[in-house]
């Protein structure tokens, strides 16, 4: 390879901004697809996986790639936005190269690929994976993270083209921290259900349960499935009760009851209450866990619970005041304040004082349409549920009345631009 030309290790490249040559954003890299080839010759670069703002993921040959440098990706401009489909013979770096345990021709010392990097051919516009850079030690753990470090050429290391069994995730998730759970879900997607299986284990449970919520229905099944039922457990008590109950609700009785048992009697507690409910009524959709506050509650108190990081934006848009007790099901409802009006009055203000008491409530048997046109209908981002004897159940949310009035699949199918939907034929 030339002298001059640049080196790229693919860490830097998570997430980079793609550019046409008029200087608009048309995504952002997710991954790269490389051709392994025979003997110890580097593999091919054969293009980039880019997603697009609508969540779409094509695939943009490295020859429409005009330069890779300060942390920006420029194109030819023409692009074809037909799906990404990887065929067996490619393979995805951070998808499947980054964690996995090769072998150093020289030593025969097991090794863990942390990245690798990437280089430009000087005669032609071909790029190659030149070199590795890894860590001594063998499998995780804290004699992983304590190695030593090396960068190796790409013939000095063996053991990329055989099928890896229990491959770590710690690097694909360093490359993906920065996601959102939406975003990181779609990732998982995208990958292996080997994979799959092998992130999902490595994520917190907290982070995993923000995952599994943005999932599509046969990805939360199948990844609970393969985890240890305490752990499986732990996950769903740190999943939003709705979900989780939605969740549970694709799974065998049996299973269902084991999980259940296996939760804080509390958390289990909510699940079952929403279990009871059908699916696409205000009961079935809505939380148990909404910002409650006591009349005597000030203002100051209301802004400090909206200020909670672990709140989505649309339970933080307002507070349900109640007198006691505070959890759901609560004593009498008494209204609602909304974050608008928190901010316009001083913090000893009182929330009895400013609630709005005029807006309707749901019944929790109130049917899907009425909900949506409920929703509609007052401009809200979140609605109040409250049963016969006037006690607070819960909030409806407006991303879950979102989530039942898509189409099932809108998670899989991400949103459709206009031309073809087939599937290019995209290697070079």
């Amino acid at each position: 390879m030339a002298a001059g030309a640049p080196r790229i290790f693919v860490s830097h490249l998570a997430g980079v901004a793609v550019f046409d040559p008029n200087g608009d954003q048309v995504g952002r890299v997710r991954d790269l697809v490389v051709m392994l080839r025979v003997g110890r010759k580097p593999p091919r670069v054969l293009g980039l996986v880019v997603e697009l703002s609508t969540r779409r993921r094509i695939f943009l040959p490295m020859t429409r790639v005009t330069s890779i440098e300060s942390g920006q990706v420029i194109t030819t401009g023409v692009l074809n936005v037909r799906r990404f489909e990887q065929r067996p013979t490619e393979r995805l770096v951070f998808g499947e190269l980054l964690d996995r345990r090769v072998t150093l021709v020289e030593t025969g010392q097991e090794v863990t690929v942390l990245d690798v990097s990437v280089q430009q051919r000087p005669a032609r516009r071909e790029w190659e994976i030149d070199r590795v850079f890894v860590r001594k030690g063998g499998k995780g753990g804290a004699f992983r993270r304590k190695g030593e470090t090396l960068t190796a050429e790409w013939s000095a290391i063996t053991g990329f083209s055989l099928e890896e069994h229990g491959q770590g995730a710690e690097s694909l998730l360093a490359t993906f921290e920065q996601l959102r759970p939406a975003d990181l879900a779609n990732v998982l997607h995208h990958l292996s259900a080997k994979r799959r299986a092998e992130v999902a284990a490595a994520l917190d449970d907290d982070r995993l349960a923000d995952v599994l919520e943005e999932l599509p229905e046969d990805d939360q099944i199948e990844i609970l499935g393969k985890l240890k039922e305490e752990r499986a457990a732990d996950v769903l008590e740190a999943m939003d009760p709705d979900d989780a109950a939605d969740l549970l609700a694709e799974l065998p009785e049996e299973e269902q009851e084991r999980l259940l048992m296996l939760m804080e009697p509390d958390e289990a507690a909510d699940v079952r209450r929403l279990m009871a409910y059908e699916e696409k009524t205000a009961g079935g959709l809505m939380t148990t866990e909404p910002i409650v506050l006591r009349p005597d509650a000030t203002v100051a108190d209301a802004l400090a619970r909206v200020r909670n990081r672990d709140l989505s934006p649309a339970l933080a848009a307002q507070i349900y005041v109640c007198r006691p007790p505070d959890e759901t099901p609560t004593g009498k409802y008494l209204g609602t304040v909304h974050f608008q009006r928190l901010l316009r009055d001083p913090p000893y203000t009182l929330v009895s004082a400013i609630i709005d008491d005029d807006l309707q409530t749901l019944e929790p048997d109130a049917a899907l349409p009425v909900v949506a046109g409920f929703f509609a209908t007052y401009d809200m981002v979140a609605a109040p549920v409250v049963d016969e004897s006037g006690s607070l159940l819960g909030a409806v949310t407006v991303d879950d009345v979102l989530d039942h009035l898509l189409p099932e699949d809108w998670r899989e199918t991400e949103f459709h631009l206009d031309g073809d939907e087939g599937v290019a034929p995209h290697a070079p």
